[in-house]
């Protein structure tokens, strides 16, 4: 019994050694690392110094899951108010004063008011649209605080997809479109629409606005056609190529006629995205930006059967293309679009649905964190 317990002192006493030899080590460690300079970073932006947004009203109820994710932009049409036109004050007031209660930054309106297709197709009432058009300009400006209008030159048939529910990873549910399935639809009312003339349409529009636009400081910034297929149910469309862009840039040149970078249309247009963003960049005219991806299923160019994907798994280098909006300087509003509907969702809204959108925000912080960091070591 004695030789037991002298054998549990001797161990018991080894063991406090052992500690107390393994601590020392350990302070002596740590007081070393210590005095090792760390890897100090220099003061980085948050999420690299874009302005995170989501496309919403202030009553949506992404509104909390945007305060919890900080994101604190927002992009938003015009409250209706009842005897109110969207482009008078009271109303542009009234959109602006919801936002500010929310604390939320409202920076781009899409799809603006009055600006349909007596417009785009040349139709009588095309200069009181365009002057009710002017004066939306001059009131968001004045009394929203907003200088980014993004706008499209897509008349009768806007954003088109042929369905809405493929499956794509895991079972989420994709956008996809397949020109082969709407290439024997019948003409719409307005029968044939050639390019001529929706190029002879679109000069008439920005001659009208851009001048207006430099005077007040108005971002214009048009959105490429979606999906860019040459046309649809006889009406053609034009914004569905680089050059095209190009073309439509020296319309007008302005500093304040710009585009919106759309990664998905751009990219179906058989286009290197970050080098594209690089030169567009450079020459001031991305105005805002819709980041997401795509994959072209077609072959050929601009793409006429296509899907949209997750962030992270479409035809565009995503990380490359982050890298190349920090690269040329854009500090404007950038957001999601396009994503798939998840797990658990109904998919009411195809493209915009709630879980999908917080993936994509985590994915696009995570890009910028790291490019912002690595450019911030010391």
């Amino acid at each position: 019994m004695q030789d037991n317990r002298r054998n549990f002192i001797k161990k018991s006493a080894s063991l406090a050694a052992a500690l107390s030899i393994g601590g020392t080590t350990s302070a002596m460690a740590n007081h070393l690392i210590s005095k090792e300079k760390p890897n100090k970073l220099k003061a980085f932006a948050r999420d690299a110094g874009l302005k995170f947004a989501l496309a919403m009203s202030p009553d949506s109820p992404r509104v909390p899951f945007a305060k919890q994710i900080d994101v604190r932009h927002a992009v938003s049409g015009i409250i209706k108010t009842a005897n109110l036109k969207p482009w008078e004050p009271e109303a542009i007031k009234a959109t602006k004063a919801a936002w500010d209660k929310e604390g939320i930054k409202w920076t781009v309106v899409e799809g603006p008011p009055s600006l349909g297709e007596q417009t785009k197709l040349a139709l009588s009432g095309r200069d009181e649209e365009i002057a009710n058009f002017i004066t939306f300009m001059k009131n968001l400006k004045q009394y929203g605080g907003v200088d980014v209008i993004c706008y499209n030159w897509m008349p009768v048939i806007s954003w088109a997809r042929t369905t809405m529910d493929r499956p794509g990873r895991g079972g989420a549910l994709v956008t996809s479109f397949d020109n082969d399935d709407i290439k024997n639809k019948p003409l719409t009312k307005y029968g044939e629409v050639s390019k001529e003339a929706m190029w002879k349409n679109l000069e008439y529009f920005l001659k009208a606005v851009v001048p207006e636009a430099e005077k007040i400081g108005m971002n214009l910034s048009l959105h490429p056609d979606d999906p860019q297929v040459h046309s649809i149910q006889g009406i053609s469309r034009i914004m569905n190529t680089v050059e095209n862009f190009d073309r439509m840039l020296k319309l007008v040149p302005s500093k304040y006629s710009g585009l919106t970078m759309c990664q998905g249309n751009f990219s179906l247009m058989g286009t290197d995205i970050p080098a594209l963003i690089r030169r567009w960049g450079k020459a001031g005219k991305i105005n805002f930006v819709h980041f997401r991806n795509v994959q072209d299923l077609s072959g050929v160019l601009p793409s006429t059967k296509f899907t949209e994907t997750f962030h992270d798994e479409g035809q565009i280098d995503m990380h490359a293309a982050m890298q190349a909006y920090y690269d040329i300087g854009f500090k404007g509003t950038i957001r999601p679009d396009h994503v798939p509907t998840m797990h658990g969702e109904e998919n009411t809204r195809p493209g915009y649905m709630n879980l999908g959108t917080l993936y994509a925000i985590g994915y696009m912080r995570g890009l910028a964190e790291s490019i912002a960091k690595a450019n911030a070591k010391a």
